[in-house]
């Protein structure tokens, strides 16, 4: 059993990471999210524009928690690292705020014969553009550029922020625990090989 600690910090607030992001820490504890799925916006804090990174579980106090981080920034990109719920079901009602994009990982579909093993898949995400191993998406002082990852899902993204050298890891490498890999959408292999690319 995972024992979760208090949050390192409150949630539906938004902590400096580093000059060019923002983390915002969702209501959602639990053994698979730890202390709650972390949100990032990219962008200078002063800039005109930034993106969204995993939007998190649709939750009202936790939308309006990213809104208050983007600071009346023009959002150019909700990019999500993958498809599961509590990472990406906030990106439509964000993007209906917003005006922005939702930019990143591809659907997830399983051939329906399969088993549902995965009841974490968040069936209501519905990107306005995938992006592909080294596409990107640029803004004012600020470069992502998605490095496919699967492993934890077929559909899993890292995003690498340029100016900074930091990676964006989703649920690929956590700080806390090992991934889980669940099949029939998840897999060891491609999920070792990921983890070699990244080294």
């Amino acid at each position: 059993m995972v024992t979760i600690p208090p949050q390192p910090w409150p949630t539906g607030m938004a902590e400096a990471v580093e000059p060019l992001v923002r983390r915002v820490l969702a209501p959602n504890p639990s053994p698979y999210t730890f202390t709650g799925t972390q949100t990032y916006v990219v962008g200078e804090a002063d800039g005109p524009d930034c993106a969204v990174i995993d939007p998190g579980p649709n939750e009202p106090a936790h939308i309006d928690a990213i809104i208050a981080a983007i600071a009346g920034r023009r959002v150019l990109a909700i990019m999500c690292t993958h498809t599961h719920r509590d990472h990406s079901p906030a990106a439509a009602p964000l993007a209906a705020q917003t005006g922005a994009a939702i930019v990143g990982c591809a659907p997830l579909v399983l051939a329906s014969n399969l088993p549902r093993a995965d009841e974490a898949f968040d069936p209501t995400y519905a990107p306005d553009r995938v992006l592909v191993d080294g596409e990107g998406m640029r803004g004012t002082g600020w470069t992502l550029t998605a490095v496919a990852t699967p492993g934890h899902t077929s559909n899993h993204l890292c995003y690498a922020l340029e100016e900074s050298g930091a990676l964006f890891t989703g649920d690929h490498v956590m700080g806390w625990s090992t991934s889980v890999v669940i099949p029939p959408d998840g897999d060891m292999g491609d999920y070792m090989a990921s983890l070699d690319k990244l080294m």
